[in-house]
């Protein structure tokens, strides 16, 4: 699929979805800015692969610059105020490990600094140390637990149309991040085995971490968040079966496959998540949604169960690709923590799709429908995913 399709796909949905904000700015001007914004992030999900970590940091700060451009927006402003503390705390962390190593070994490149670390002429406790710090920024950008909270914060407190783009470029440029970071250390064995224990470690508890969060969240759109770090948690994994290996690398498109699925379902399962109730049961009678137009509903559900890994989704494929890797590699602890969080994942979202569905109780469908954005959102989203799935199923 060409790259330019869900980068398209997901700036048409976001500009369907601003249809819905009742809060959303007046004006040519303002509506301009928010779109030249949000291009490059989605530049940034469309090819992760070409970012260097100081784009990765710009992306990062302009996605949190652009929830901190409203200051009448209470909610926007808190997320974006708790993703810069993050970030920066993050990326000094990193730069501060990164110099250390550079110091050490006299270059900045990571390829030749796994040539000068093989000589062995460091002591050990400097450069894990060092090495360890310089990843953070990757790990705190992919918002695995625990920092997995700044995703479920953004998806509860930022407008519809751009929470999707916010989370998804943060978390591309996280990949990037390790992927740059990680680039030929293979050349350095010892510093590949202690990157795989390290990341084993980093990507157990970020898998155990959010699934024990999204069991015990009650809002929808805080259990979309949790589940877009449960995919930050996939990345860790895969980063710790083989660290000079490229995530999904069987997958046409690696890492942009993983980020062009994550913006596409997160696109879907956060608007869904704006028509679904915070406490029902499956004997409720069905949200309005569902009630009104079951269709548009299971095109949305369609997303939300691709972000959770469910069968014939999408995001079946990249759960797959990282147990495949795993189970190849040795890694039986991480893979037993992967199939925990796959099934708390789908249980928990089936269940929340169940009670969206309800129980018939023969009253009429109630007066107010959902407005057209909703559903050209959903459909076109689906569409994408369905395209997506097919490609991946056919390679």
């Amino acid at each position: 699929m060409p790259v330019w399709v869900p980068l398209a796909t997901v700036l048409l949905a976001a500009l369907l979805l601003r249809q819905l904000d009742r809060r959303r700015d007046e004006g040519l001007p303002s509506a301009a800015l928010i779109w030249i914004a949000l291009l490059p992030l989605a530049l940034v999900v469309a090819a992760p692969e070409a970012l260097s970590p100081a784009k990765g940091a710009l992306a990062a700060a302009l996605a949190a610059a652009l929830l901190a451009r409203d200051r009448e927006d209470l909610a926007q402003s808190e997320c974006a105020l708790k993703m810069t503390w993050v970030f920066a705390a993050a990326f000094a962390l990193s730069w501060a490990g990164h110099s250390l190593l550079a110091i050490a070994t006299g270059t900045s490149v990571a390829a030749e600094q796994w040539n000068v670390l093989s000589l062995r002429l460091d002591p050990y406790g400097m450069w894990t140390g060092a090495l360890s710090i310089s990843l953070l920024a990757g790990a705190v950008l992919l918002g695995g637990a625990p920092f997995h909270f700044w995703l479920a914060d953004v998806f509860h407190g930022a407008r519809p149309h751009l929470a999707p783009l916010v989370v998804a470029a943060p978390q591309a440029a996280g990949a990037a991040w390790l992927a740059t970071r990680l680039a030929g250390i293979e050349a350095f064995p010892d510093g590949a085995a202690f990157v795989s224990g390290l990341l084993a470690l980093a990507a157990a508890v970020a898998l155990i971490g959010s699934a024990a969060t999204l069991a015990t969240q009650r809002r929808p759109e805080r259990r979309v968040g949790t589940l877009a770090s449960l995919q930050g948690a996939l990345v860790l994994a895969a980063f710790a079966a083989d660290p000079g290996l490229a995530p999904f690398a069987e997958l046409s498109g690696a890492l942009a496959a993983w980020a062009t699925h994550l913006a596409l379902a997160l696109t879907g399962a956060g608007a869904l998540a704006r028509f679904l109730a915070v406490e029902s049961g499956p004997a409720d009678a069905p949200v309005v949604l569902f009630r009104r137009h079951p269709v548009s509903g299971a095109l949305g559900a369609f997303a939300m169960l691709s972000l959770a890994g469910a069968p014939f989704t999408p995001g079946m494929f990249l759960w797959l690709a990282v147990g495949r890797r795993l189970a190849a590699t040795g890694h039986p602890g991480l893979l037993l923590a992967l199939a925990a969080a796959w099934l708390t994942a789908f249980a928990v979202t089936a269940r929340d799709l169940r009670a969206a569905f309800g129980s018939p109780d023969g009253r009429p469908a109630p007066a107010r429908g959902v407005p057209w954005p909703a559903h050209a959102a959903f459909a076109i989203s689906a569409a994408c995913l369905a395209a997506l799935a097919w490609e991946w199923w056919r390679s």
